[in-house]
């Protein structure tokens, strides 16, 4: 009985009888799981308010985690992805719009994706679903950190007439093969193979740390539910869509649990952008928000956002401090014991302390609300300050945008989240401070044109489409939003 108090005495004092001290024990890299959601409004989901769409699998993810109340994305498809990819800001790494199949420009070589830099730090990564940063072989998830890819290299409705086919098709992809041509309805399973793959990413990568970015092509125009969902809500096929999103998350929160990875995975659910209300019934909704995507108003860019991470994030808590996509990057390498590079301006930071409830104060100055190379806002706090004039389609508008009258316009958000009341006059202090800081971000990244802190996106001569078609792709479809 002495010796065996004895040997305890060493024991808890530090050291092994086999090899001296203990090791400090080695932390565990938590494995990450970005779900992307294309098109969904801030009122889209249960927990920011939705009685139309019921998510049960989403009210449970806020129940048992944080809901961002204050989380950005960018106004369009590319831009968003651009930024979760990059930790800027689009118009820093020439990504101010949407790439049109085809396009010659995408995310250029020389930046340093989150996959990327997880990757250093032993991670398996794969990409599922739409990535809309260029479909060249250049530009595709595989040649950007991603071992893997699955899904359409960009928007559901940027068809083209196939030769092969004869009907007007989207690629489907695996790695960097074309190995479906998907259409019409062809579309409708594409949650379901989505979600069965992500599934089996985490299976087989379950003993080593993953990184899985599932942007969804859901619930992205033209509205496609799978069979099993189709007209199960009373309220629509956009409304379907919806739920079976919510089902998909469902699938991948079990798979973590039932793995028993789920106390060492961080989840995020967000999107890209807000609602694309001229689609009218096959758009969703901002809630309390002004405006839709396509627009630098709250309800364009302001996304329904919730984190889950069992034992280490918080049961339903509630964040309204100010955090976006651009976080993503610095946030998930910090977290996984790596380094976000210093040989270049990365406009996100590390926002895991306010996931895990450590603080509540902003990790950035400032929030800068660009819509391509326009710089249109700023917000610090509770403080909104437009700048210019904000186009703003509304449901049922048929795509065209009304803009304000110019001049300054300043929003307290907490008072009124709706933006509809312009206090500029009663706060001019307010109004100096952030006209201070939008200054300074034009002089980086520009405001019209392209400052010289903007870094220049990929380019590739002479592109050609992924499968051969009918018809060129028109100029006119690769504006829109």
């Amino acid at each position: 009985m002495k010796n065996f108090r004895i040997l305890f005495m060493i024991v808890a004092a530090g050291w092994s009888l086999a090899a001296g001290p203990i090791a400090a024990a080695v932390p565990v890299k938590p494995n990450v799981v970005l779900i992307f959601i294309d098109d969904m409004g801030y009122g889209d989901i249960g927990p920011f308010g939705s009685t139309l769409n019921r998510t049960p699998h989403l009210d449970r993810m806020a129940r048992e985690g944080l809901k961002l109340t204050s989380f950005y994305a960018a106004p369009v498809c590319s831009v968003s992805r651009a930024q979760v990819n990059t930790g800027c800001y689009g118009a820093r790494v020439s990504i101010p719009g949407v790439f049109p199949p085809g396009s010659k420009n995408g995310i250029n070589d020389s930046e340093k994706t989150v996959a990327e830099l997880l990757k250093t730090q032993g991670y398996a990564t794969m990409c599922i679903g739409k990535w809309h940063l260029g479909d060249q072989p250049a530009f595709l998830p595989t040649r950007h950190g991603y071992d893997r890819y699955f899904g359409l290299p960009y928007s559901n409705d940027m068809m083209r007439p196939s030769v092969q086919t004869g009907s007007s098709v989207v690629p489907l992809m695996r790695g960097e093969q074309v190995i479906e041509l998907l259409a019409g309805d062809d579309q409708d399973r594409l949650t379901e193979r989505y979600t069965d793959e992500a599934l089996k990413f985490i299976q087989e990568n379950r003993a080593r740390p993953f990184f899985l970015y599932l942007p969804h092509t859901a619930v992205h125009v033209p509205i496609h539910p799978g069979k099993k969902f189709q007209g199960r809500s009373p309220h629509g096929r956009y409304s379907d869509w919806v739920e079976e999103v919510d089902e998909s998350v469902g699938r991948v929160l079990a798979a973590l649990r039932e793995w028993q990875l789920d106390t060492n995975t961080l989840v995020i659910f967000t999107s890209d952008n807000g609602p694309w209300l001229p689609k009218g019934e096959d758009a969703g909704t901002a809630g309390p928000l002004r405006g839709g995507k396509g627009s630098t108003w709250e309800g364009g860019v302001r996304v329904p956002t919730l984190a889950w991470w069992p034992g280490r994030i918080a049961a339903a808590s509630v964040s309204d401090t100010v955090a976006g996509t651009i976080d993503f990057l610095p946030t998930f390498v910090t977290l996984a014991g790596g380094v976000v590079p210093a040989d270049r301006k990365i406009d996100g930071r590390d926002i895991s302390p306010l996931l895990l409830g450590k603080t509540n104060v902003a990790a950035r100055e400032a929030h800068y609300y660009y819509r391509a190379y326009n710089l249109e806002a700023v917000r610090v706090g509770p403080w909104k300050l437009a700048l210019s004039p904000q186009a703003e389609a509304t449901r049922g508008s048929q795509g065209s945008l009304k803009a304000t009258a110019p001049g300054l316009r300043l929003y307290h958000l907490d008072n009124e989240i709706g933006e509809r009341t312009d206090v500029a006059a009663q706060h001019p202090d307010v109004v100096q401070r952030l006209q201070a800081l939008a200054r300074q971000m034009a002089a980086d990244i520009g405001d019209g044109t392209p400052g010289p802190g903007v870094r220049p996106a990929g380019l590739v001569e002479n592109p050609q489409l992924l499968y051969a078609a009918t018809t060129a792709p028109k100029a006119k479809k690769a504006k829109k939003l």
